[in-house]
């Protein structure tokens, strides 16, 4: 446990990055640099319709920091193309100046020194200040559409089974919504929440494995000034292999062009006059999608966390990528004659805490919700000198603290993280507390297990990680990071073919080659295998935190990266 001279060493490093208001430096920075809400919502409107989107929020209801990848490799045709840039690259090709706020939004470029200027993003009662806002300007023309990984990623979200997140999104207002990771709590839990929205629940390409019958409403109709919008809903379409099955044994998934197909001319027989699909495919398989079937007008694309602050025209059809974390708000005007899009307006809007009222409703729903759970999560762990942060295709820093803990607390050889993209960033010097673990690791399965596994066995995981990761097809790509490795070093070859690309595996221990025939003791988290056994990964790290008080994360050049 932490002693008073620990909590008060925390304390004041916490306060030097609050700033003596409690509030982070941004309020200095947003008056010398004029970054203002009304600055923030200044869009010139276009047309009859509004979308507003956000996607991934992983339910994170309060301001926080969140990290753009350093590495965000693409391969076949989306190698070196939006969302595949990072960096001083991404700022090149949209045009975007280093060290703005543009820059610390979409990039990870000198982000700590970026992070004390701007301050925290997110939180839902800010992104409701501008909903509200846009919605008094366009009374009549808005639509609020929610892509999905929304009831997942918290303390309160683990504890209530989604249920503060369904409360929260009512509060909204939001006006239809898509899944993935809402169906980690299982069958019966997702049909009893669905009961308690306030609005439509669309996952068109999802079926029953009985009478192959579709098991959600499919599709959503608007009225907006004289423009009838159909909203097409489209759940992940690898849900049972990327999460358990057995959470969902009744049903089965898919891209499903052909469901997709039959949807756009459902909803064109019904007098549609602009189509939306709401998707949680991933950017790739979007945009691969938005080449191959006619008729949809936008994609609210969501699932792989991509920022992009343009739109992505594929044919006749604009993508929209919103981020992650509830980071963005994006916004799209659209003036529709004759069922066609013939003028658009868009702007990602970030979400900084700090220069935006929160609205008072929500807020208050934000603090009923969380009360109580608050003691728990407040809990301070310990404290960080390293930057953690999840984002990145090959490691992050938190899940190489998460392999730390699990090889010292699970005794073992090599630690294997999954690729998750969700998380929230903890900059140096800031404490640790269990609301912060919780946005790493709040799962439904975290069980946290130790076996015996051959080195043959270890470079099969890595390689089937790696196709759905890198497979030059979109549409065999699952949309996580690479598994993060503790313990081990290895190459890979992106550019290879399935069970060529892994390499040079090395027990960093020893320094000795990985023998495929040789057992070695590993331990992991967030098995799909029903039955897996050992304690939670929240409790080990937990226990591991406590006990270091200030961890330490070295930077890891364990993987080398061919192109």
């Amino acid at each position: 446990m932490l002693t008073r001279r620990d909590f008060m060493q925390i304390t004041a490093a916490t306060a030097a990055l609050l700033g003596p208001t409690g509030c982070s430096s941004l309020g200095r920075a947003a008056a010398g640099q004029k970054i203002t809400q009304e600055k923030l919502l200044q869009f010139d409107p276009v047309g009859q319709v509004t979308l507003l989107n956000f996607t991934d929020i992983h339910a994170q209801l309060v301001p926080l920091y969140f990290r753009e990848p350093s590495t965000n490799l693409g391969v076949g045709k989306s190698a070196g193309i939006p969302p595949h840039l990072t960096g001083k690259d991404f700022l090149n090709y949209f045009k975007l100046r280093a060290g703005t706020m543009d820059a610390y939004a979409f990039t990870s470029d000198d982000y700590v020194s970026l992070a004390r200027q701007y301050g925290r993003v997110g939180g839902l009662a800010h992104m409701a200040t501008l909903i509200k806002a846009i919605r008094a300007e366009r009374p009549d023309n808005t639509v609020l559409i929610d892509c999905g990984d929304t009831w997942q990623g918290s303390y309160g979200s683990l504890k209530s089974r989604g249920e503060d997140m369904v409360t929260a999104m009512n509060a909204l207002g939001v006006d239809v919504m898509v899944p993935h990771w809402e169906f980690t709590y299982g069958e019966d839990r997702v049909k009893e929440l669905i009961k308690k929205l306030k609005f439509p629940f669309l996952a068109g390409n999802v079926k029953d494995n009985e009478w192959q019958e579709r098991v959600f409403d499919s599709i959503a109709y608007f009225e907006r000034s004289g423009v009838k919008v159909a909203v097409i809903g489209q759940a992940f379409p690898y849900t049972p292999i990327a999460n358990p099955r057995y959470m969902v044994p009744d049903w089965s998934f898919g891209i499903n062009e052909d469901m997709i197909v039959e949807n756009i001319a459902e909803a064109k027989s019904n007098g549609a006059d602009l189509i939306v699909l709401a998707s949680h495919n991933g950017f790739d398989v979007d945009r691969k999608l938005a080449g191959r079937v006619e008729g949809i007008d936008v994609i609210l694309t969501g699932h792989t966390h991509d920022a992009i602050p343009a739109l992505v025209k594929v044919k006749d059809t604009l993508l929209v990528a919103a981020g992650s974390h509830g980071k963005f708000l994006a916004r799209l005007d659209l003036d529709v004659q004759g069922k066609k899009i013939v003028n658009h307006s868009f702007k990602m809007i970030p979400i900084l805490s700090d220069a935006i009222a929160p609205d008072p409703e929500i807020a208050a729903v934000v603090r009923d919700v969380r009360a109580p759970y608050l003691k728990d999560i407040s809990e301070i762990l310990g404290r960080t000198d390293s930057l953690l942060y999840r984002r990145g295709n090959f490691n992050g820093s938190f899940d190489d603290l998460i392999c730390q803990a699990i090889r010292q607390e699970r005794d073992t050889q090599i630690a294997l993280s999954p690729g998750f993209r969700w998380g929230a960033t903890l900059l140096p010097g800031q404490a640790i507390t269990t609301d912060d673990l919780f946005s790493q690791t709040a799962i439904t399965y975290p069980n946290c297990y130790r076996q015996e596994m051959t080195g043959a066995r270890l470079k099969t995981i890595l390689e089937d990680v790696a196709d759905n990761l890198f497979n030059a097809d979109p549409y065999y790509q699952q949309g996580g990071d690479m598994v993060r490795v503790g313990g081990m070093g290895y190459a890979i070859d992106i550019s290879k073919t399935i069970g060529n690309r892994i390499s040079e595996m090395t027990l960093l221990d020893t320094g000795e080659q990985i023998d495929a025939k040789k057992t070695y003791t590993v331990g992991g988290w967030a098995s799909v295998n029903p039955g897996t056994e050992g304690p939670p990964i929240y409790d080990v790290v937990s226990d591991y935190i406590r006990r270091k008080k200030v961890v330490s994360v070295p930077q890891n050049n364990t993987i080398k990266v061919t192109i």
